[in-house]
Parts: structure tokens; C-alpha cells; sequence
């Protein structure tokens, strides 16, 4: 059974949340209506996911149900699991730590298709030249989630001094 829970954020909108029975499954960005019907898991994730938009949750512990994907992409997903809140790694980055550098693209592909944004904090993953490459939420979402997690590394400019 899949259970479903929606959460509305001021910094990225409406959130779904789905589960199965062993954990987290997807975290969706969407505006239409679904019928929620939560368990613990999505109930405790409700709770996880706001504090951390409240920046006072800096590592999540949910249970999370990944074991269909590729044993490449839970690897990668492992490592971007543990890149520490408010800080950046790059692809190649990535790469090297699995041992296996020359799979920068590789890596790219398996964080694209992260289906648990956030929790898995895919938006800590930029070009190696410090660009705010590619995200499925956008750039400027992922601008600022990093803005979110570390204000003076990726604060938004408001006013240029001459």
C-alpha cells in the first residue's frame, strides 16, 4: 500500500510525500489535489520536513524504501544522503568518492533522478566550477534550499555597492 501526505512550504509550495510500508518512497513538488492518507512514517516526515524549512532540522531520520532502484544509483544516493547541511560537493566530487572518476555523468544522471528530493538533498550537488546546475525544481528552488542551509555562501545579493 502507498500512503500519501501534503505539506505547503513557503519556499518550495506544495510537497507530496509518498510511502510504502518500509519508508519513504518520493517526494513530489505538485499542485493538485490527492487524497491523503497518512501513516506514521509520512506523519513523522510532515514533521521532519517542516522543521527543516524552519532551519531547525539539519539531517533527516526517516526510514526510506529504496531498494528497487540500481545498486549505481543507491550508491550515489548514499553518498548525497551524507553531504552535510549547508555545504556543496560537485559531480566529480561524487565520482571520486565512489571510485569510479570518470562517472561524473553517471553520478549526474543517478542525482536527476534522486525521487526523494530533500531528504536525499540533491540541490547540495553542484558543477565543478561552482554553477547552480541542473535540478528538477528549478535553479532558483535550488538556490534557495542552499540559501536556506548556509545564508552566507549562497546569500541572494539585494543591492549592488559601487
Amino acid at each position: 500500500m502507498i500512503y500519501n501526505g501534503v505539506i505547503d512550504t513557503s519556499l518550495v509550495g506544495r510537497i507530496t510525500i509518498k510511502c510504502s510500508e518500509n519508508g519513504i518512497t518520493h517526494i513530489l513538488r505538485n499542485q493538485e489535489p490527492i487524497e491523503e492518507n497518512e501513516n506514521e512514517i509520512i506523519q513523522e516526515a510532515k514533521s521532519q520536513l517542516k522543521a527543516y524549512f524552519k532551519g531547525k532540522l539539519k539531517k533527516f531520520d526517516l526510514p526510506l524504501d529504496i531498494e528497487d532502484a540500481s545498486p549505481f544509483f543507491k550508491s550515489v544516493w548514499k553518498e548525497v544522503y551524507d553531504i552535510p547541511y549547508g555545504k556543496t560537493v560537485t559531480y566529480k566530487y561524487l565520482a571520486q568518492k565512489l571510485n569510479n572518476p570518470k562517472a561524473i555523468r553517471a553520478v549526474g544522471l543517478a542525482n536527476a533522478k534522486n525521487r526523494i528530493p530533500i531528504i536525499i538533498p540533491c540541490h547540495r550537488v553542484i558543477g565543478h566550477d561552482g554553477s547552480m546546475t541542473g535540478f528538477a525544481w528549478g535553479i532558483d528552488t535550488k538556490r534557495n534550499m542552499l540559501h536556506l542551509e548556509n545564508p552566507q555562501l549562497y546569500g541572494i545579493q539585494t543591492e549592488m555597492l559601487f
